[in-house]
């Protein structure tokens, strides 16, 4: 089956996903991973082909192993969800 999304933005939804449940801020991941907040943000949004190290200083921050940042699927996102529940029921 191939994929319906690019695989940037799906690694970047999982990044959000885990910061975010992880109650930090793109600055303070960032920080605790020794990268810089513009990239973190610009990596969340699909915009870097982020590599292996990257990806490795980001789990550490997160204190989760590698592969978890690789679990991602081509379901949509929670506000994807949302956007499309609200655009439904102002028609």
């Amino acid at each position: 089956m191939k994929s319906k999304q690019d695989p940037r933005k799906q690694f970047g939804n999982r990044l959000r996903k885990l910061r975010l449940d992880a109650g930090l801020s793109q600055e303070a991941l960032a920080y605790a991973a020794e990268l810089d907040r513009s990239y973190v943000g610009g990596v969340e949004r699909g915009e870097y082909n982020i590599s292996l190290l990257n990806i490795c200083a980001l789990a550490r921050a997160l204190a989760t192993p590698p592969y978890e940042l690789l679990k991602f699927t081509d379901e949509p996102t929670d506000t994807a969800v949302k956007n499309a529940k609200n655009t439904k029921a102002k028609k």
